[in-house]
């Protein structure tokens, strides 16, 4: 499902709304997720995971073409852990 697909679907779902305020919630929620996780918060929805960001450390690394070692610099990654809700649909459990 894409962006665009979940405001549809949203939009359907609550007739009452207009689908520009739906676009605007949605695109709210994203925006605060990708703040926080810029700041270094972690954003955890209950029974559906948690975003959260690792540092990888600086290291030396392998060109693979070449077999030269090249220096990879220090850096955040985005991070997601499933929540057990989540997990457990997936799974068939619920």
């Amino acid at each position: 499902m894409i962006r665009s697909e979940l405001i549809q679907k949203i939009a359907d779902e609550n007739p009452h709304l207009y689908q520009r305020d739906v676009e605007r919630i949605v695109n709210t929620i994203f925006e605060e997720i990708i703040n926080a996780m810029a700041r270094g918060d972690r954003v955890e929805l209950r029974g559906f995971g948690a975003f959260s960001v690792k540092k990888r450390d600086a290291r030396i690394g392998r060109n693979p073409r070449t077999g030269e070692s090249v220096e990879v610099e220090e850096k955040h990654v985005p991070f997601f852990k499933t929540g057990k809700l989540l997990r457990d649909r997936l799974n068939g459990k619920a």
